[in-house]
């Protein structure tokens, strides 16, 4: 490995290590609390191990990144801040996701939450589509009522609404794409930078998976145990520190073309449907019938996004159809003004 690859890896462990103390110190909960500051030591550790291999040791300062990361941790709490403490890869996230004693699975303290993992899954998928379907829904409605206002031909309003739609549904497409192929390379990155960990210091990656245990309940010694026993399996060790130190699981971290694909779906179903009285042929009624079919599909995207807050049906679908009109009446008025403009 070149000098430079070491000393950015160098950089890469103390950062671990400030970052780790940063929570630490922001931590109310003592258990954890701890489990961080030991987190920090084995950065350090770490770090130690990779300065041998380099001339000389350069001094280190905290980028401002790092910085700003510490400063958010301790404004916010070290739970909000989870996302970008895993992306900086400080190890032991995964604690602030639940109680785990064997590699990828939780483990259940309630009846109820057996299964939750794979519910939570399907459940988010689900809720991305509505999503999807509302903003196209929402956005291509407004634009069908502000061309309709000013009181343009039905074709006119189709052509501008099938635009609007392939517009925004290849926007929304591109935009997941480009997150998710971001998420995916950052994690892939970060289970890279932990095989090779794994390689150069498995025994310390081992204590460091027996800290995490440790931190759950599981008795120190058992911790260390149960880690020595999973770090034997290379390809095992790999998985479990990957799901345990970055709370990233590898098997699951996100197809770019899967997301681009859903969002460009949800957001074209959502958008065509203010188009159906124009293309059906409703004539001078088009414009009424497309404001009766957004407005019912839109309390029924209300109503589903209710299911996911625990709020009253009802009050999520009124509420979302009452948005909706606020948004089509505006655009429908200014529409009518520019209409009259022209005219």
């Amino acid at each position: 490995m070149p000098e430079t690859d070491h000393i950015e890896r160098w950089k890469s462990e103390k950062t671990a290590a400030f970052l780790s103390r940063a929570v630490a110190k922001a931590e109310k909960e003592p258990r954890v609390a701890k489990l961080f500051g030991d987190m920090a030591d084995a950065a350090e550790e770490q770090a130690g191990i990779i300065a041998k291999s380099l001339e000389t040791v350069p001094a280190f300062k905290p980028s401002r990144r790092a910085c700003f990361i510490a400063w958010v941790v301790e404004r916010f709490g070290p739970r909000a801040a989870r996302p970008i403490l895993a992306a900086s890869k400080v190890r032991g996230v995964s604690v602030y996701s639940g109680a785990v004693t064997r590699p990828g699975h939780p483990m259940p303290t309630k009846v109820d939450e057996i299964g939750k993992r794979h519910r939570g899954a399907n459940n988010g998928s689900l809720r991305a589509a509505v999503f999807g379907i509302n903003d196209g829904l929402v956005s291509n409605t407004s634009l069908v009522m502000g061309v309709s206002g000013a009181a343009l031909s039905p074709d006119t309003v189709i052509l501008t609404g099938v635009a609007g739609l392939l517009a925004g549904a290849f926007s929304m497409a591109a935009g997941e794409y480009v997150s998710m192929r971001s998420q995916r390379e950052m994690f892939e990155h970060q289970i890279a930078q932990e095989r090779e960990e794994l390689e150069m210091y498995p025994e310390e990656e081992a204590e460091e998976l027996a800290l995490i245990y440790h931190a759950r309940g599981v008795p120190l010694e058992d911790a260390r145990m149960l880690a020595a026993d999973l770090i034997k399996d290379p390809q095992v060790a790999l998985d479990t520190l990957a799901r345990e130190e970055l709370g990233l699981d590898p098997d699951n971290l996100g197809s770019p073309w899967g997301a681009a694909l859903s969002s460009f779906i949800a957001f074209a179903i959502g958008a065509s449907l203010p188009l159906i009285p124009f293309v059906t042929g409703f004539g001078e009624h088009s414009v009424i019938a497309s404001a009766i079919i957004a407005g019912i599909a839109l309390f029924g995207v209300g109503a589903a996004l209710s299911l996911f807050s625990g709020k009253s049906v009802l009050a999520g679908g009124l509420r979302m159809a009452f948005i909706g009109a606020l948004a089509g009446g505006a655009t429908f008025a200014v529409g009518s003004l520019f209409g009259v403009a022209a005219g």
